[in-house]
């Protein structure tokens, strides 16, 4: 289960208990228990280098560089290169912090870099000390994978988790919410940007929140203030004013992430946002359309039942209108693949909704589904794992899911996708599109 963490002053004890428990999905497989949180010793580098470096994409052929020190006075600067200790190009950024009860985080910067060429390695250094990293910039165009896995957490299964997406050659990673489970204990974050960084300062790593990044105190802190700090995102770049919601394009998809716990109905600014955003994305151009956020709006598990209605309701005839072709979720521990899908019934020019809420987290499994399976609902099962999609060209994509607890080229479930607008759906939506678009 993944209930709201209750506000907090001090410190928060976690209780994990473990259970074994027996899939109902498949008879011959066992599902194993889970696992103890990951412990980290303390970081001894020198104040100035470099820590929890990680990247996302910031407009076009730009890249964020995300770093912190314990030195307040390094500077947020970014040598780069495309050969190892020869950088021909530097760039400026910003930097922050924030204080949180009796925490005082690192200064946190923030650099873009660009304009980079797409598919190349570049060489780069943070603040003009520490070790050098690299990174790839995606390809231009098809073909281009996604590794796909929310709620991960600091487990022995999170790890088991990014080793098995550190096998998958892709070029972005889109995780759908709740990232570090600090649950208000700081130094969780700072441990969170340590275990991912070998694969996040490697790869842009795309993320929206979950219930677990709010860490809202009543009359003393605001939600989101540590997730805003250490996870910007490209809002600015795509007409946003909130870090909540965003969206941006690679190599012929348009990518939406949106706020599951942000206003979202009609006459809120992420609506009104969304819409905008939808009138600007150019089909033949961006011939695929996905859409990134925390709560699933189509969930046959137990847990978390109807917690995505109202956002459903508000925002669902929008992305039908609009075509979407894929909607991704998390807050379910479990793995769950609709069909295609509007109005809670299969709809050939509906999205296909994927909850994929497994990546690893301290809470254990949401075991229990619903009997019977919905007609929508095509494949279940409440395993740990991470998703694959690979988008081959404009009309056909490649989705698989992988257990942990299998060899990473397993595929424990798998589809083809075809394309709304090699379907004709998009076509066929165009005045339904444009009416709400206009709709005051």
């Amino acid at each position: 289960m993944d209930p709201k963490p209750k506000p907090v002053f001090f410190f928060v004890v976690p209780c994990f208990i473990s259970v074994l428990i027996l899939v109902t999905v498949e008879a011959d497989y066992v599902r194993p228990p889970p696992r103890k949180d990951l412990h980290f010793p303390w970081n001894l580098k020198p104040s100035s280098h470099p820590q929890q470096v990680h990247i996302s994409l910031a407009g076009d052929n730009h890249m964020r560089i995300t770093w912190i020190t314990d030195d307040k006075s390094s500077p947020s600067l970014v040598e780069y290169g495309t050969s190892p200790g020869r950088y021909t190009s530097v760039a400026q950024g910003e930097s922050t912090s924030y204080d949180y009860m009796f925490y005082s985080s690192g200064k946190i910067h923030h650099t873009v870099i660009g304009p980079l060429e797409h598919g190349t390695v570049y060489f780069y250094r943070c603040g003009g000390d520490g070790e050098e990293f690299q990174l790839k910039t995606p390809p231009a165009q098809f073909p281009i994978t996604f590794a796909v896995a929310g709620d991960l957490g600091q487990t022995g299964w999170t790890k088991s988790t990014l080793n098995h997406i550190d096998q998958c050659k892709y070029d972005v990673h889109l995780l759908p919410g709740d990232l570090s489970y600090a649950n208000y204990v700081q130094r969780k974050w700072d441990t969170f940007g340590e275990l991912v960084q070998p694969l996040a300062s490697a790869r842009p790593w795309m993320v929206t929140e979950g219930n677990h990044e709010k860490e809202y105190i009543p009359f003393i802190k605001d939600g989101f203030e540590s997730y805003n700090a250490r996870w910007k995102m490209p809002y600015e770049e795509s007409g946003s004013n909130s870090n909540l919601y965003y969206s941006f394009e690679v190599s012929g998809i348009h990518l939406i992430m949106l706020g599951s716990y942000t206003d979202y109905d009609e006459y809120s600014d992420q609506y009104r946002w969304l819409k905008a955003d939808l009138s600007k994305v150019d089909r033949t151009k961006t011939p695929w359309l996905v859409v990134l956020f925390h709560v699933p709006w189509y969930n046959s598990n137990k847990a978390h039942q109807g917690e995505g209605d109202q956002m459903m309701a508000a925002m669902e005839p929008l992305l039908y209108a609009a075509s979407v072709d894929l909607v991704f979720a998390g807050h379910v521990h479990a793995y769950e693949r609709s069909k295609r899908v509007n109005n809670r019934r299969s709809d050939r020019c509906g999205a296909v909704h994927i909850t994929i809420g497994d990546g690893g987290n301290g809470e254990g499994l949401a075991h229990t589904y619903k009997n019977p399976q919905p007609e929508w609902s095509e494949f279940r099962e409440a395993s740990f794992g991470h998703g694959e999609l690979k988008m081959v060209n404009s009309t056909h994509a490649f989705w698989s899911w992988h257990r942990n607890d299998d060899d990473e080229p397993v595929r424990s479930d798998e589809i083809w996708i075809t394309s709304l607008v090699s379907s004709g759906c998009v076509a066929e939506k165009g005045y339904e599109l444009r009416k709400m678009l206009l709709a005051p």
